[in-house]
C-alpha cells in the first residue's frame, strides 16, 4: 500500500479502487483492534464532532487547524450519512489512521450502523459512486471495529452521545463487547444515542434509543471517574460548542461547517485560544 500517494489521490476528489478500499478496510482494522474501548489519548489534541459526508468542510479544517499529524485529532464519530461525500470523508480518516495511528483516534457514532447508513444515503452513495454495495459492506465492517470514547490525560472523556445508566465507571465502558452492530438498548446503545437535558436524573429519549441525562448523573460520573469533563458530539449547536449544567461537566461540540451553506458560529483559532488559555491543557474542541 502506497498510503501518502492513495491520500494525494482522495484528497484530488478520486476514489480508491474497490480492491484498494478492501485493502485499506481490512489494514486500519488490525489497528483499530488493538485499540481500548476507551483510548487514552495525551494532550494537546483537536476535537471534533459530526462531519456528516462533509468532505470538503473537513478539508477547510485541516486547513485552518492543522494536518496530520501535525496536530492531533479525535473524531468523535458520525462520518457518513447526510452530507454527499460520506465516502470520501471515510476513506481519508481511515488513510490517516493507516498513516499516523497514533495522531488521529475515531470514535463511533450513532450513524456508524448498516441499519441507520441503509437510511440515510452513505449506503445508497456506495451504490452510485462504486456500482455495488461492496465499499459499504467493507467501510461497516470497520464500524465495527471503532472505539466507544477516548480519554484525555485522564480527566476528559469523548464519547459521541452521552451516558448510560448502566455505566457509573468508565472500567465498565471498558468492558463493553463492540465488535458488532449497535444494538437497540444498553449501555453500547446509549453512549451512542443518550442527550443532555436540563433535568436532575434520567428521562426517557424522544429519539426512541439512548436517554435524557441530568447535571446530577453527570456531576456523579465525574466525580466518580476524577473527571474534569466529558465531551460529547450527537447534536447541532449553533455555536459551534455548548457548555451544559452551568458550565461544569460537559459540554456539546459541533463541527465547525456542518452543511455547504450552513456555517456555525465561531473559528477555530477562537476557540484554540479560549480553550488554552482559560479551560483545559491544550485540549481543542472545534
Amino acid at each position: 500500500m502506497d498510503l501518502d500517494q492513495w491520500i494525494s489521490k482522495v484528497k484530488d476528489g478520486q476514489h480508491l479502487s474497490e480492491d484498494e478500499l478492501q485493502l485499506l478496510c481490512e489494514y486500519v482494522k488490525e489497528i483499530l483492534i488493538e485499540e481500548s474501548n476507551v483510548q487514552p489519548v495525551n494532550s494537546p489534541v483537536t476535537v471534533c464532532g459530526d462531519i456528516h459526508g462533509q468532505f470538503h468542510d473537513l478539508m477547510k479544517l485541516f486547513q485552518t487547524g492543522g494536518h496530520v499529524p501535525e496536530t492531533n485529532y479525535i473524531f468523535m464519530g458520525d462520518f457518513v450519512d447526510r452530507g454527499y461525500n460520506s465516502l470520501e470523508v471515510f476513506t481519508i480518516l481511515l488513510l490517516l489512521k493507516a498513516r499516523h495511528p497514533a495522531n488521529i483516534t475515531l470514535l463511533r457514532g450513532n450513524h456508524e450502523s448498516r441499519q441507520l447508513t441503509q437510511v440515510y444515503g452513505f449506503y445508497d452513495e456506495c451504490q452510485r459512486k462504486y456500482g455495488n454495495a461492496n465499499a459499504w459492506r467493507y467501510c461497516t465492517d470497520v464500524f465495527d471495529y471503532l472505539t466507544l470514547s477516548a480519554i484525555i490525560d485522564g480527566t476528559v472523556l469523548c464519547v459521541h452521545g452521552g451516558l448510560s445508566p448502566d455505566v457509573r465507571t468508565i472500567d465498565q465502558i471498558r468492558l463493553i463487547e463492540r465488535n458488532c452492530e449497535i444494538p437497540h438498548e444498553g449501555p453500547f446503545c446509549d453512549l451512542m444515542w443518550s442527550d443532555p437535558e436540563d433535568i436532575e436524573t434520567w428521562a426517557v429519549s424522544p429519539r426512541g434509543a439512548g436517554w435524557l441525562f441530568g447535571s446530577r448523573v453527570t456531576t456523579e460520573f465525574n466525580h466518580i471517574n476524577n473527571l474534569d469533563l466529558v465531551c460529547r458530539a450527537h447534536q447541532l449547536v449553533q455555536e459551534g460548542l455548548k457548555y451544559m449544567f452551568q458550565d461544569k461537566g460537559l459540554v456539546t461540540v459541533s463541527v465547525l461547517f456542518f452543511y455547504d451553506s450552513f456555517w456555525i458560529f465561531g473559528s477555530i483559532i477562537f476557540l484554540v485560544m479560549f480553550l488554552l488559555l482559560f479551560f483545559f491543557k491544550g485540549v481543542v474542541c472545534t
